[in-house]
């Protein structure tokens, strides 16, 4: 049956074979993990190849087991694992005889170490011409902390601290989005303590939707809320008791809120309409990575 061979992105040099001295050089680089796979299903990876070598090495699954790091029945499972899936078998265990039987590896077995480090070898090779071409890849390590942020929060903004104003208690945070938009947070003393915020560290701004204002109009108002941001409905999504309203604010930056059905009705609100988002300096968190 066909093979095929698979690489997946992670932040590990080791499986892919790069040198380690070299990954010390940025803060973020790019590795990979290599397998064979047949019928769906992985069967062969680069520790299933370590342990190969080390039987053939050793020529006994019990050292082997033991020089790799894993149980004597962990060895076996896997390599009854690869002889099942493989056309031929990989792995032969020779009993009795002069020297009291042994495992070894069967010429395939041989053969496919060696492919699968050719293999390994021109991945490593594509990783690092793939690396040089990408340059600094920091703002990506950014996106990906972004991203696998889970908060139950609708509303969470990267941005760079541009301002901190500390009172007895409390201290106003300025956080600036990449659009230049100054968004404005009242966090503890301690917290900004706890949080190591300065100016220039990069920060989250995390909003509740139903900490949202919407409201129309209101560029000229007089409010208390320090933060107002104006631009066009994106999406309103309607239920008996709550509206969820989206309002793009500019920069790609959009604000969610969840108001009440009729105050959206009296509102009359609309896709592509106008409106303003306003929320408390009190209702944001401040989060780093």
């Amino acid at each position: 049956m066909k093979q095929e061979c698979c690489f997946a992105v992670s932040y590990l040099k080791e499986d892919a074979g790069i040198d380690p001295m070299r990954s010390r050089k940025n803060e973020i680089e790019l590795g990979g993990s290599l397998w064979l796979q047949k019928s769906d299903r992985r069967y062969l990876g680069g520790d299933h190849i370590y342990l190969l070598e080390k039987i053939d090495e050793l020529g006994s699954i019990t050292k082997a087991a033991k020089a790799v790091g894993i149980s004597y029945k962990t060895a076996w499972d896997t390599v009854n694992l690869i002889n099942n899936m493989a056309e031929k078998p990989l792995v032969e265990r020779l009993t009795g005889g002069k020297g009291g039987g042994g495992t070894n590896l069967t010429p395939d077995g041989k053969m496919v170490i060696s492919q699968f480090r050719i293999i390994q070898e021109e991945h490593r090779k594509y990783l690092v011409n793939l690396e040089e071409r990408l340059g600094d890849i920091s703002s990506l390590q950014k996106f990906l902390r972004r991203i696998s942020m889970k908060v139950s929060a609708r509303n969470t903004f990267a941005g760079s601290v541009t301002k901190i104003t500390k009172g007895a208690v409390n201290a106003e945070v300025t956080l600036t989005l990449g659009s230049g938009i100054n968004l404005v947070a009242v966090v503890t003393n301690g917290a900004i303590d706890n949080l190591g915020l300065a100016t220039g560290s990069d920060a989250y701004a995390i909003i509740k939707a139903s900490s949202v204002i919407i409201g129309t109009d209101l560029h000229d108002a007089k409010v208390s809320a320090r933060n107002i941001f104006c631009g066009t409905i994106a999406k309103i999504i309607e239920g008996p008791v709550n509206t969820e309203v989206d309002v793009e604010i500019g920069g790609g930056n959009t604000v969610s809120a969840v108001i009440t059905h009729e105050s959206a009705k009296r509102l009359e609100l609309k896709v592509g309409g106008h409106a303003c988002a306003l929320f408390k300096a009190s209702t944001v968190i401040i989060g780093v990575s």
